[in-house]
């Protein structure tokens, strides 16, 4: 068998095709990897949503503590006064 020279019309089709696929079986593999990252984005897309809503929760159920502590010193503070005035 002969390698045909690169003038050869056929050799020049042989060597297309070879690059051809060499170029598919990498651009399948590049958006093979673009999916998972795409994938993954969501998923932490997702995880941030729900932290987000878990935290809200729990800034809603919070509040009232700092307002309780204020109230229980006014609370003290007028009590105080009040005994040492009488």
């Amino acid at each position: 068998m002969t390698i045909p020279t690169p003038s050869d019309p056929a050799a020049v089709a042989v060597e297309l095709e070879k690059l051809r696929g060499t170029m598919e079986t990498g651009f399948a593999r590049v958006d093979g990897s673009l999916a998972l990252l795409v994938q993954r984005g969501d998923q932490t897309d997702r995880a941030i949503a729900d932290h987000e809503n878990r935290l809200d929760a729990l800034e809603r159920t919070r509040w009232p503590l700092p307002s309780l502590a204020a109230l229980t010193g006014a609370g003290a503070l007028a009590v105080s006064a009040w005994q040492a005035f009488h």
